[in-house]
C-alpha cells in the first residue's frame, strides 16, 4: 500500500514537473535559438523628409514635423526615460537626428525603407539573450495592435539554424508593435502588451547603458 502510494506521488510529481517545464519553454522557432548569435540595434524611428512639409495631424517639435503617434508617445512620458531609449532629435532643443546612409539601415532587406542604425551591439550577456527569447517566445507578451504605424526604436537580429539570413525584428515602442522578417511570426497578434513594452525598453537600456 505504501509502495503504491509512493508510486502515485512520484507520478504526480513528474506530471507537475513536466507542466512547470512546459510553461517555461518558449514557443517555436524561438526554442531553437538558444545560444544563437544576437545583435541589438538602436534605431532612428523617424526620418524627416528632405524638404519638410506640414502634414495633417503632425506636430512640429524641435524643427521636425513628427508623426502624431511619436508625438503622443513623447507626451505620454517618453521624455522622462533615459536618453538611450529615446532616438535623438525628438525633444525640443535637442540636436537633429544624424544623417545615416541607406547602407546603414535595419533590416538590410528593406533598403532605403529600413530604419537608420544609431548604434548596435552584439549580445554577450546570457541573461539579456535569455530575456530577449523569453519576451519573443511567449504569445502572452503580444496582443491585438492598437495602431497600424511602424516607427521602430529597436531592432533585433537572431541567427537561425539552417538559414543564412537571421530572423530580424523591428520593435516600435511608440506604435506598440513588432514586425518580423525572414521567418514566420508564430502568433496571431503583433501588438505589444504593457509588460512586453517594459521588457523591450529594459533590453535597450541594459545593452546600451543609456548611451
Amino acid at each position: 500500500m505504501n509502495s503504491s502510494r509512493g508510486s502515485c506521488l512520484l507520478a504526480f510529481a513528474v506530471v507537475v514537473l513536466g507542466a512547470t517545464t512546459g510553461c517555461q519553454t518558449v514557443s517555436p522557432p524561438f526554442d531553437q535559438m538558444k545560444g544563437a548569435q544576437m545583435t541589438v540595434y538602436r534605431l532612428q524611428n523617424y526620418v524627416p523628409p528632405a524638404t519638410p512639409a506640414p502634414a495633417a495631424g503632425a506636430t512640429p517639435l524641435g524643427g521636425i514635423q513628427l508623426p502624431p503617434q511619436i508625438q503622443q508617445w513623447i507626451s505620454a512620458g517618453a521624455s522622462l526615460i533615459p536618453p538611450g531609449l529615446l532616438p535623438p532629435g525628438l525633444l525640443p532643443g535637442s540636436a537633429p537626428p544624424p544623417t545615416v546612409p541607406d547602407s546603414q539601415r535595419f533590416p538590410p532587406n528593406m533598403g532605403a525603407q529600413g530604419f537608420p542604425i544609431l548604434a548596435f551591439q552584439q549580445v554577450t550577456d546570457a541573461s539579456v539573450a535569455s530575456d530577449i527569447l523569453d519576451t519573443l517566445g511567449h504569445s502572452s507578451n503580444f496582443q491585438q495592435p492598437t495602431q497600424s504605424c511602424m516607427y521602430a526604436e529597436l531592432g533585433i537580429a537572431i541567427a537561425q539554424q539552417g538559414n543564412p539570413q537571421p530572423a530580424d525584428f523591428l520593435v516600435s515602442l511608440s506604435c506598440q508593435q513588432i514586425q518580423s522578417f525572414n521567418m514566420q511570426w508564430p502568433y496571431a497578434t503583433t501588438g505589444l502588451t504593457e509588460s512586453s513594452e517594459k521588457k523591450f525598453a529594459s533590453i535597450v537600456q541594459r545593452v546600451f547603458g543609456g548611451r
